[in-house]
């Protein structure tokens, strides 16, 4: 088996000094990757609970336990061609993309407990590929669509702005806390009943309703330079929007399984709301970045666009709770110092 791989960080990259994004140092990778796991054969539960899995997950997927995950989260490669660190996908016809996914989904089913979740991220170009597996081994309950408004215009087509999660169920036995996942929005024309207000209430900052929430997310942001979840990662997904489905289906002490980790964020987000959490990940230097979020996470538990124990809609917090102008409009070109 090949040794650990090595990074090495430019210390004169250009970036804005109010760039929030996470890096890592050379004895920073090197500390990292000695936390990485390795397995070489069949785990017990405690091999591989609340830790970062640095293998191919089609190539270890039998040596996991049976029966562990409440909850499963999967952000697969999209069909498209991306590079992803170390790994690459390329773009396939419709056919083959469904082929692909098939050979590998159905493994996933031992891992699950009979009531566990499912949330499977696709885009437009793969949803009825991926539909067309689920549907075969899990009960599909809905489709949600969340507005990802990052993201280049386009001159002669509608702007790709929108990727969709499939919400699935291993059985009809699961749990849904709607309590927990409610948004608050602003209400723009109040209703009142004798003078008092009718489902709201009025705060210092403008009147406030708590709606349950919908299969149409609008009030995400994907992460940027400024806001501190933000990696080199090229497909993260925010942490409000793993936040929503770790509340939503699952408790406290639940274990939760991403076998495409990423940079981390379902880690992160299940250790900040109290969730055991297993992490496959085949490129080290993302894996690494994972452990550096997650040592992060043991001092800050805040997500953003999450505050005391309420979803709040895009833009609607005080204005002290938001990033300041000159924050937003930091000049990229300015050395670290």
């Amino acid at each position: 088996m090949p040794g650990p791989r090595s990074f090495t960080i430019d210390p004169m990259k250009l970036v804005s000094p109010r760039n929030k994004t996470i890096t890592l140092s050379t004895e920073e990778t090197d500390r990292y990757q000695k936390r990485l796991v390795k397995l070489a054969g069949p785990a017990r539960l405690d091999h591989v609970e609340d830790k970062t899995i640095n293998q191919d997950f089609f190539a270890i997927a039998e040596w996991l336990p049976s029966s562990f995950a409440d909850l499963l989260f999967i952000d697969p490669p999209y069909n498209l061609s991306k590079n992803f660190g170390s790994t690459s996908f390329k773009k396939r016809p419709a056919d083959e993309y469904r082929e692909w996914f098939e050979s590998w989904f159905p493994s996933l089913i031992r891992l699950l407990k009979p009531t566990a979740s499912v949330y499977v991220c696709c885009d437009w170009r793969s949803s009825s590929a991926v539909h067309s597996v689920i549907e075969k081994h899990l009960i599909v309950r809905n489709r949600i669509t969340w507005e990802r408004e990052k993201g280049r215009g386009a001159s002669a087509n509608w702007k790709n702005c929108a990727e969709d999660v499939w919400f699935c169920t291993v059985s009809d036995k699961y749990s849904f806390n709607v309590e927990a996942v409610k948004l608050k929005r602003k209400v723009i024309a109040p209703y009142t009943s004798n003078g008092k207000p009718k489902d709201w209430e009025t705060g210092a900052n403008g009147n406030y309703r708590l709606t349950h929430p919908s299969n149409i997310w609008t009030d995400l942001s994907v992460p940027f330079w400024s806001m501190p979840e933000n990696t080199d990662h090229p497909t993260q997904k925010p942490e409000k929007l793993l936040a929503k489905i770790i509340l939503a289906s699952s408790a406290p002490g639940d274990r939760v399984l991403d076998p495409f980790l990423g940079s981390g964020t379902t880690s992160v987000v299940a250790r900040k709301l109290g969730r055991r959490f297993t992490g496959v990940e085949i490129d080290p230097l993302y894996c690494c970045l994972a452990e550096k979020r997650l040592e992060m996470a043991g001092g800050n538990t805040s997500i953003q666009g999450y505050t005391d124990g309420v979803f709040w809609e895009r833009n609607s917090l005080a204005q002290k709770e938001r990033p300041s102008y000159d924050e937003l409009t930091a000049g990229p070109n300015q050395r670290r110092t």
